[in-house]
Protein backbone atom coordinates (compact mmCIF):
# COMPACT_ATOMS: atom_id res chain seq x y z
CA UNK A 1 0.00 0.00 0.00
CA UNK A 2 1.44 3.35 -0.90
CA UNK A 3 1.55 6.38 1.37
CA UNK A 4 -1.06 8.32 -0.60
CA UNK A 5 -3.64 5.54 -0.26
CA UNK A 6 -2.93 5.30 3.45
CA UNK A 7 -3.37 9.06 3.97
CA UNK A 8 -6.64 9.09 2.03
CA UNK A 9 -7.92 6.18 4.12
CA UNK A 10 -6.99 7.87 7.40
CA UNK A 11 -8.63 11.15 6.39
CA UNK A 12 -11.80 9.37 5.23
CA UNK A 13 -11.98 7.44 8.50
CA UNK A 14 -11.58 10.63 10.52
CA UNK A 15 -14.50 12.28 8.75
CA UNK A 16 -16.66 9.18 9.05
CA UNK A 17 -16.21 9.04 12.83
CA UNK A 18 -16.52 12.79 13.52
CA UNK A 19 -19.75 13.67 15.32
CA UNK A 20 -22.27 15.54 13.19
CA UNK A 21 -23.49 18.90 14.35
CA UNK A 22 -27.10 18.70 15.41
CA UNK A 23 -29.87 21.03 16.43
CA UNK A 24 -30.26 21.40 20.17
CA UNK A 25 -33.09 22.15 22.54
CA UNK A 26 -33.06 25.50 24.33
CA UNK A 27 -32.06 25.83 27.95
CA UNK A 28 -34.94 26.86 30.26
CA UNK A 29 -33.72 30.48 30.13
CA UNK A 30 -33.46 30.44 26.33
CA UNK A 31 -36.92 28.87 26.03
CA UNK A 32 -38.40 31.65 28.16
CA UNK A 33 -36.69 34.33 26.05
CA UNK A 34 -37.81 32.77 22.74
CA UNK A 35 -41.39 32.29 23.98
CA UNK A 36 -41.54 35.91 25.22
CA UNK A 37 -40.33 37.07 21.80
CA UNK A 38 -42.90 34.89 20.03
CA UNK A 39 -45.69 36.40 22.12
CA UNK A 40 -44.29 39.86 21.34
CA UNK A 41 -44.54 39.04 17.63
CA UNK A 42 -48.21 38.09 18.12
CA UNK A 43 -47.91 34.29 18.11
CA UNK A 44 -50.22 32.45 20.46
CA UNK A 45 -48.86 28.88 20.43
CA UNK A 46 -46.11 26.78 18.86
CA UNK A 47 -44.63 23.31 18.90
CA UNK A 48 -40.90 22.63 18.79
CA UNK A 49 -38.23 25.22 19.50
CA UNK A 50 -34.64 24.31 18.59
CA UNK A 51 -31.39 26.13 18.03
CA UNK A 52 -30.37 25.12 14.52
CA UNK A 53 -26.74 24.23 13.89
CA UNK A 54 -26.79 26.95 11.18
CA UNK A 55 -27.09 29.59 13.93
CA UNK A 56 -30.75 30.55 14.32
CA UNK A 57 -33.77 29.59 16.42
CA UNK A 58 -36.19 27.33 14.57
CA UNK A 59 -39.83 27.31 15.68
CA UNK A 60 -42.33 24.85 14.21
CA UNK A 61 -46.08 25.39 13.84
CA UNK A 62 -46.28 28.84 15.42
CA UNK A 63 -49.87 30.09 15.31
CA UNK A 64 -50.04 33.76 14.37
CA UNK A 65 -52.66 36.35 15.23
CA UNK A 66 -54.25 35.53 11.87
CA UNK A 67 -54.84 31.92 13.04
CA UNK A 68 -52.44 30.47 10.46
CA UNK A 69 -49.49 28.20 11.29
CA UNK A 70 -45.96 29.20 10.38
CA UNK A 71 -42.48 27.76 10.60
CA UNK A 72 -40.07 30.46 11.77
CA UNK A 73 -36.39 31.23 11.91
CA UNK A 74 -35.41 33.77 14.58
CA UNK A 75 -32.14 35.65 15.05
CA UNK A 76 -30.13 34.13 17.90
CA UNK A 77 -29.74 37.27 20.03
CA UNK A 78 -32.51 39.66 18.97
CA UNK A 79 -35.21 37.07 18.12
CA UNK A 80 -36.04 39.12 15.01
CA UNK A 81 -37.99 37.03 12.50
CA UNK A 82 -35.53 36.07 9.76
CA UNK A 83 -37.91 33.76 7.88
CA UNK A 84 -41.63 33.12 8.19
CA UNK A 85 -43.09 30.37 6.04
CA UNK A 86 -46.77 29.42 6.12
CA UNK A 87 -47.21 25.79 7.10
Amino acid sequence: MNTRTLVIGVVAAAFATAPALADRDPTPEERTAVEDALRGHGFTSWDDIEFDDDGYWEVDDAVGADGKEYDLHLAPETFEILKQEED
